[in-house]
């Protein structure tokens, strides 16, 4: 019997961090802190929550082990524990997406049809850049954008495009990224600038899968 209890006990700790990801807004928050560390308030703003359940949230995760903390001043930055936990969040988007019936509806009805959107791949994006024959918009926050970005990507998150626009170069042909498969900003982004005549494309993913694939990336602005 002793035997089973600390057998039991021991799985019951395993699954602590399954657990911790059992709730969409605390999946949305690790999608989040994939991009680089952030003060609560921010997170807050990101997964659309109140600050006050926004720190429970991070709370569970802390306590689960999956993020970690720093002190700056009166705030407190969250961070993801170590890249593991992005490939954890990673595997699971994946497997979800391959055996849970009805992501792929869900996706449709958030991120539009994509079907008219033309994407690239890392790999293609990489040789493009190596031949310096394409503009790469990172349309994150800026924050995500200081904390880590595709070597050589220009920062302008979403809400500013439009007002960017013409700052861009007109010939240009324009690879658009964001946060990874499921994130909107990138699909706004070729929207946007298909309609007004640019060559646009978005990358497969996003910038933490470019990230773990051991591909050129930048720090600050």
């Amino acid at each position: 019997m002793a035997d089973r209890v600390a057998k039991a006990a021991l799985f019951d700790a395993l699954a602590s961090a399954a657990k911790a990801l059992a709730s969409g807004r605390r999946a949305e928050i690790v999608d989040v802190l994939a991009q680089g560390e952030r003060p609560v308030e921010e997170v807050a703003i990101e997964i659309g929550q109140s600050i006050a359940n926004t720190s429970q949230h991070l709370q569970q995760l802390l306590r689960a082990g999956l993020v970690r903390t720093r002190r700056e001043g009166t705030r407190i930055y969250y961070a993801l524990a170590d890249d593991r936990v992005a490939d954890l969040w990673a595997m699971l988007r994946s497997v979800a997406a391959d055996h849970v019936a009805e992501i792929e509806r869900l996706a449709t009805n958030y991120l539009g049809d994509r079907e008219q959107l033309r994407t690239v791949t890392r790999a293609e994006l990489k040789r493009r850049l190596r031949r310096r024959d394409v503009l790469v918009l990172d349309v994150r926050p800026a924050p995500e954008f200081d904390a880590g970005h595709i070597a050589g990507a220009l920062s302008v998150p979403i809400e500013d495009l439009p007002r960017k626009l013409r700052d861009l170069p007109a010939d240009a042909e324009v690879v658009a990224y964001c946060r990874g498969p499921y994130c909107v900003y990138a699909d706004q982004a070729v929207r946007t600038l298909t309609k007004r005549g640019r060559r646009a494309a978005r990358l497969e993913d996003g910038f933490p899968e470019w990230a773990r694939a051991g591909l050129p990336v930048s720090t600050g602005s």
